[in-house]
């Protein structure tokens, strides 16, 4: 019980696993969220991770009242997490002609949005009142720039973006750092299907230990990989009819079921 202990969503696969396996790593208990708590647990057992220093936590991020369930076991049954990272999410394409795509859109701002919140909502209390810890909120480039049929991804990520740089003005004065990370393109099943161009493709390895040196350091916000983070600057800085052009032609992003 003396070792620093992570929470963390979306643990079943992608960035989630390769976050756990970092933290593991560096001496860190896990305590793991996921709806496929059985891959998780095959997926500790392959690596070798000791039953002793990890706990599985089934939950359904978009369910409020699940994942803020998870969070209320894990203090039961490990105590205050030293960082949670609300790394869980979903990303579909959507046409605003489509009224089923309007479903697509509450669904990814309940998971994406509402979700980071209620994963972080039962860690609060506990972390001001030991004036310690670390939220980490999972946002994208794509928070940055609306892309043509990302609408709702887009719109969440920045929403993210802005949630995180709020909350982070509310724990700094109880000593609760709030880190923000903009993931580029990673190489997870997320990103598998796109049917566009991803440049400076990284593997979630990579992504994850630059992550950890990241949240270890407190920095509050940055793009990794760097590249995509001056790409980002660039594209924020365009005026919006060269943006607009840039753009044109672009993929969508593929709809549900396409």
């Amino acid at each position: 019980m003396t070792s620093p202990l992570a929470f963390i969503t979306g643990a079943s696969s992608g960035i989630g696993q390769a976050l756990a396996l970092r933290f593991h790593r560096a001496g860190y208990r896990l305590a793991l969220v996921a709806r496929r708590t059985a891959e998780v647990k095959s997926w500790a057992d392959a690596q070798g991770i000791s039953a002793g220093s990890y706990q599985i936590y089934s939950a359904d991020v978009a369910v409020t009242d699940s994942i803020v369930a998870a969070g209320q076991a894990c203090l039961v049954q490990q105590g205050v997490p030293d960082v949670v990272i609300a790394n869980a999410g979903i990303s579909m394409g959507m046409d605003t002609a489509v009224r089923s795509d309007l479903d697509v859109m509450a669904r990814t701002f309940a998971t994406n949005n509402i979700g980071m919140a209620a994963t972080f909502q039962p860690f609060v209390d506990g972390m001001v009142q030991r004036g310690s810890g670390t939220l980490v909120g999972i946002g994208s480039v794509a928070g940055i720039r609306g892309l043509p049929g990302h609408g709702a991804y887009c719109a969440s990520k920045a929403a993210v973006i802005s949630y995180c740089e709020s909350l982070r003005g509310e724990m700094r004065p109880h000593g609760v750092r709030v880190v923000t990370i903009s993931p580029g393109y990673i190489d997870t099943p997320l990103t598998q299907k796109n049917r566009y161009g991803m440049p400076f493709l990284m593997q979630p390895a990579d992504f994850a230990d630059q992550a950890f040196r990241t949240i270890e350091a407190g920095v509050s916000y940055r793009v990794i990989p760097w590249q995509m983070g001056v790409v980002a600057k660039l594209l924020r800085a365009l005026p919006n009819a060269l943006f607009d052009k840039v753009l044109a032609g672009r993929p969508r992003k593929r709809r549900e079921g396409e």
